[in-house]
């Protein structure tokens, strides 16, 4: 592990060098590319010189807790205690760090919510879970977009999907897919009964043209006219597609914009990013099952949340974490809770990594 982070420091220290040099800002795609190489290992060298700084420090208390003066030797011996309880935490920092990246963890990401069992209840909930993400966005600097959405009267969703557009967003989002379960009394609901509700959320990666090939021939194309609550008119010409993938029978249907055209681009985006996902899921699927423990994304299918109102609580049943701060999770006060994810699959991905050598 250390020889090759020291070949990282090594191409560290290569591209710094590229940096300082005043000639590369007048090629602003070799100085946009080296600066992304940068930023991309910085975090593991920067982690690997604290570890190599302590293991100097450590040999340097251990020649010095050999002296003969009693007040050097104890204060050498207790900075040994010290560096010896911070290294194997910076070891197991370097060993997640060099796992291998997720491809699509840099991609801007396609969010869909829908309403599950519940009726009107769980479209509600969608609507704040919609809320939810935007405010999270929000305080991460990401720019967003709503595809298309599906309202109902009482100011729920049906479906709503939104493109998300910055840093990295794929990365924070990717363990939020799956059934998100809300326990609370409805507004309509006069005896004070607690129901329960779900909404399933899907986080698809933004497929470019490159990623995704769709042939003119695998697609079937159907307009209609938009509607919108309750079925009321939004106008009156066959502006809404439906595009339907033959081969993996993906529907994707799209009413916002007054463009037929427009809405028909934000169609295909959409069923791109679907069949990159579904291409991905598979691929997972397929290493999953040649591997003693499921990593990534194997349960994105079941539960994974639970949101109880009464009690002011939202709990993660893949890691059994439960915050008591609800209101503010709903606000968009997520970090807390996708960290501890992240950090639970990563040492999942070094366990599996542990049982394949």
């Amino acid at each position: 592990m250390f020889a090759k982070l020291a070949g990282i420091e090594a191409k560290f220290e290569q591209l710094e060098k590229e940096l300082s040099n005043p000639d590369i800002y007048s090629d602003q795609e070799k100085f946009k590319r080296v600066s992304k190489a940068h930023a991309e290992i910085k975090e593991v060298v920067d982690v690997y010189r604290e570890h190599q700084r302590l293991s100097q420090e450590l040999e340097d208390n251990r020649e010095l807790a050999k002296d003969d003066d009693p007040e050097i030797r104890a204060m050498a011996e207790e900075e040994v205690r010290m560096i010896n309880e911070k290294l194997p935490g910076l070891e197991e920092e370097l060993k997640i760090l060099l796992l291998p990246k997720d491809p699509l963890d840099e991609k801007n990401t396609i969010l869909e919510i829908r309403a599950g069992t519940g009726g009107e209840e769980a479209a509600l909930f969608a609507a704040d879970l919609f809320r939810m993400y935007m405010r999270f966005a929000e305080t991460r600097g990401w720019r967003t977009e709503t595809m298309h959405s599906h309202e109902t009267d009482s100011g729920g969703y049906k479906e709503v999907a939104v493109l998300i557009q910055g840093d990295s967003v794929y990365s924070w989002l990717k363990y939020e897919a799956g059934t998100h379960r809300v326990q609370r009394v409805p507004a309509t609901e006069s005896q004070g009964r607690i129901h329960t509700s779900a909404v399933t959320v899907a986080v698809l990666p933004e497929a470019e043209e490159v990623d995704v090939d769709i042939k003119p021939d695998e697609i079937r194309v159907d307009v209609f006219r938009s509607s919108g609550p309750g079925g009321q008119s939004v106008n009156t010409t066959d502006s809404a597609v439906r595009i339907t993938h033959l081969p993996s029978g993906i529907v994707v249907s799209c009413q916002d914009e007054k463009s037929q055209i427009k809405n028909r681009v934000k169609a295909m985006k959409v069923l791109r990013s679907r069949i990159l996902q579904m291409e991905e899921d598979k691929r997972q699927e397929e290493e999953a099952a040649n591997r003693r423990e499921q990593v990534g994304t194997g349960d994105r299918s079941g539960r994974i949340r639970t949101y109880n109102y009464p009690q002011g609580r939202v709990t993660d049943h893949r890691i059994n974490l439960t915050l008591y701060r609800l209101e503010t999770f709903m606000e968009g006060d997520l970090e807390e809770m996708i960290r501890a994810l992240a950090t639970h699959y990563q040492t999942e991905a070094l366990r599996a990594q542990a049982d394949a050598a």
